[in-house]
This record gives C-alpha cells, structure tokens and sequence, in this order.
C-alpha cells in the first residue's frame, strides 16, 4: 500500500490543546543562571523552578524526553526520570535525589545547560501563518508553517513559549540580533540504532532498544482512546516519511466536524500529523509528530501514536523499514 494511501486513512487527529501561549502566567522573576548550576536539590512532582529546568534538559540530552521542557515537574518529566533511573539500576521513584543528580551530571561535561543564541534573519522572516481549527480551513493553506518565531523557537529547544519567556524577560522574538538564553539541547550524541521500539498504552510511552536489549531512547506518547484504541500486537515499521502531506478523510473520525469533505493539508510543522510519519505495518497507523507538543501524553489520539515533532525526527533517526514495533497496554 503506498504510503499516500496509508496517509489518507490515517486512524489519527490530533485534539488541539489549549495553547501554551495562552496559560503563560505571571510568576516572580525567574533566575535563568541558577539551571548551570549543578545541585542537589530533590525534585518531585508538585517542583518547579531552575532545578526543574535542568533535570528537564540533561534528561532530553541523553533521549530520556521530558516532552515539551518547562519549568514546573510534568507526568511526562516523571516519566522520563522513572525510565532514567530503571536503565541505571536506581530504584524507579520519579524523583530526581542526589543520587539520581549524580548520574544526570556525568552528562554535564560542559557545564553549560544554557547557552546563548542569537536570531538570524531567517528565524523571524516567516513567511508565518495563522493555523485555523476547521480542516476545510486549513486545506486552503499553501503550508502549514509555524504561527509566530516563538513557536518555530520553542520547538527547536524542545522548550515551551513559556518557559522562553520566562528565560528571556523583554525580548521580542522577532528581531534579527536579538540574543536569547536557550536550552543546550542539541549537545549530546544521536542515540544508536534501535532493533526494537515497544509503545505502551498504559505507561504512554515509546521506548527504543538496542541490541543487547538495553533502553537506548524513550518518550511520552499520546496513545489511543475508548474510540479508537491502540491496536495491541507486533508489527513492523515499513518506512519514514518527513514533511508528510495528510490526506484527511472525515469517514474515519468520529469527531469530525458536519459537513467535512475529504481534503490535503499541506506539509508544515502545524500540520495534523507534524513533520515526520513512521509508517507501521498495521494498516493505517503509525507514529507521528503534532502541531502540540504541550498535549503529548495529556489527551488522546485516534489510534495512532503521537510524539512531540523533535521526539518524532529523534526517533525518525533511529528507526527504519523493517524495525520490529511491539504495540501493549503495559506487560
């Protein structure tokens, strides 16, 4: 089956979040130093603040994603320092101690988790559009690009609006030579490849392993929903596509809006299925990027598996026709 064909029956939409933009809160002054600082402060769920900031970064620097990077402790950030601990033989308790920071650390060899970044010309020159809600809509659109330079911004550190903000107090975002604090994300190595990727619908992850059967990559996962659950079995990815068209098909939502036609959405980042599909032998399916990475983990999807767009090209990388694909809801 091609993959045009595959696309057109996708079994997934993505349920747009409530944008980050719009939750951005006033909080008090917000000392972007202090995440260079190693500590040892215990991070929990209910945590926020700079050492937030920092577990975040180094755990995305070694493909244990905490999904969209912010300051306050998320299910997607537990998640990932469950998976961190359980690969190096810590008890698995979400819960970054001294301990766990002592690992985390032997990543920091620069010591720098924030570094500066200066805009070009081509990060604020667009052309930027404005996404609308109805697939109708959007079919009307020659792309789907990014809305503002924020947001091209946040995903390229793997990092919330908010959290720039916060990290950047009085800048614009959209002048050429304005310099920004951002997250030192793209420092550590490419994951190897993996010989197998395991979803689980219960913990709502994808985890890659390699060879030797150790965990080389994980990430938080939209995973299915009373509608349309994850189909459970073993499959096989068939191949990657990037900058992916979606042929939307209304016969195949439950939700789709009266009076949808069968329509093309143009390639982009906002695109419904994000920048890259990797195609799985289950017909119909696969695992894709989103237009929302503040939802992933948090809401449902129609039977496909949804990753933030950086955690989807993280993945894209590792991954190729013939890896196995063991879809389960828990062991």
């Amino acid at each position: 089956m091609s993959i045009s064909r595959i696309l057109s029956s996708v079994a997934l939409l993505s349920l747009f979040a409530i944008s980050t933009e719009a939750r951005i809160l006033h909080r008090a002054p917000f000392d972007a130093s202090a995440v260079n600082d190693k500590t040892s402060a215990v991070i929990r769920s209910g945590s926020r603040g700079a050492a937030v900031v920092r577990a975040a970064i180094l755990l995305d620097r070694v493909h244990f994603s905490p999904g969209e990077i912010s300051d306050v402790y998320t299910t997607s950030l537990g998640r990932a320092i469950t998976a961190f601990q359980q690969v190096h033989g810590a008890s698995p308790t979400a819960i970054v101690d001294p301990a766990t920071w002592k690992v985390l650390d032997q990543d920091d060899a620069s010591g720098i988790i924030l570094v500066p970044y200066v805009l070009t010309a081509s990060d604020v020159a667009g052309p930027f559009v404005s996404i609308p809600h109805l697939m109708r809509w959007k079919a009307k659109l020659k792309t789907l690009g990014y809305q503002t330079s924020l947001e091209l911004l946040g995903e390229r550190f793997h990092t919330s609006p908010a959290l720039l903000r916060l990290l950047n107090p009085g800048r614009t975002f959209n002048r050429a030579g304005e310099t920004l604090i951002v997250p030192n994300v793209h420092a550590a190595p490419a994951a190897v490849k993996a010989s197998r990727i395991v979803v689980d619908g219960a913990a709502k992850t994808v985890t890659a392993f390699d060879t030797a059967d150790k965990v080389i990559a994980m990430y938080p996962a939209t995973v299915g929903s009373r509608h349309d659950p994850l189909p459970v079995g073993k499959w096989t990815i068939l191949g990657v596509v990037r900058n992916p068209v979606f042929h939307y098909n209304p016969g195949l939502f439950w939700d789709a809006a009266s009076g949808d036609q069968k329509a093309v959405i143009a390639a982009g980042p906002n695109n419904p299925v994000g920048v890259v599909w990797i195609d799985l032998s289950k017909a119909h399916y696969g695992i894709h990027g989103t237009p929302e990475p503040v939802s992933i983990g948090s809401t449902y999807s129609h039977g496909c598996i949804r990753l933030t767009n950086w955690d989807a090209l993280d993945l894209a990388a590792i991954v190729g026709p013939g890896t196995p694909a063991i879809l389960q809801n828990g062991e």
